[in-house]
């Protein structure tokens, strides 16, 4: 079992948080993990991106080679565009649809969607309006961790157990939003995969 993913975002949209919580099921599924992080400007909406690297057998690098991924999970459209030359032929990409329009020549959304819709493996959701429907507006990143659940070869309840553990401390309700989120990504991406 290996798997390499790209999470990308901007600042301050949970990408640390799927990555905690991907990386915490994979320990307690037993699999080695490596994680290189880059945050660029991540407290002023810069982009920040992880390498995940997860597997049976012990990992040699940190970093995943171009055309190498096997998934990118993405909390902004554009951001998942500026990884697909990481992407694998047969990988996936799961990216939320909401633009985070932090600069002044943002392209046009009907482009980068355009874009994403070319991908031969891929789901496209409004994760912010998932959170928003379930009262959760924060939780969008949850929506896409489950999305891209479906994609990721650990059982999902050591997922949600990863969400129990990791937001414990920020009380029941806090827990139960998030699984709540992730389960609606995971519904949305077995419906539409």
């Amino acid at each position: 079992m290996k798997i390499d993913i790209i999470l990308a975002g901007v600042g301050g949209q949970g990408i640390l948080s799927i990555a905690a919580t991907i990386g915490y099921a994979a320990i307690e599924s037993g699999l080695f993990l490596k994680q290189a992080e880059t945050h660029g400007m991540s407290q002023r909406g810069g982009d920040v991106q992880s390498n995940l690297r997860i597997a049976d057998k012990e990992i040699a690098s940190d970093l995943i080679p171009m055309g190498k991924a096997d998934m990118i999970i993405s909390v902004e459209p554009m951001e998942s565009l500026r990884y697909l030359p990481f992407l694998a032929p047969q990988g996936w990409l799961i990216t939320n649809t909401k633009p985070f329009v932090n600069i002044p020549n943002y392209p046009e959304e009907s482009k980068v969607l355009a874009e994403i819709n070319k991908q031969p493996h891929h789901i496209a959701l409004d994760a912010d309006k998932i959170a928003v429907d379930l009262g959760a507006p924060k939780s969008a990143n949850m929506v896409i961790l489950g999305a891209a659940s479906p994609f990721i070869d650990m059982p999902f309840e050591k997922l949600e157990d990863a969400i129990r553990n990791i937001f414990k401390n920020k009380g029941e309700e806090v827990v139960k939003t998030n699984l709540e989120a992730l389960n609606a990504g995971r519904i949305f991406a077995m419906k539409n995969k």
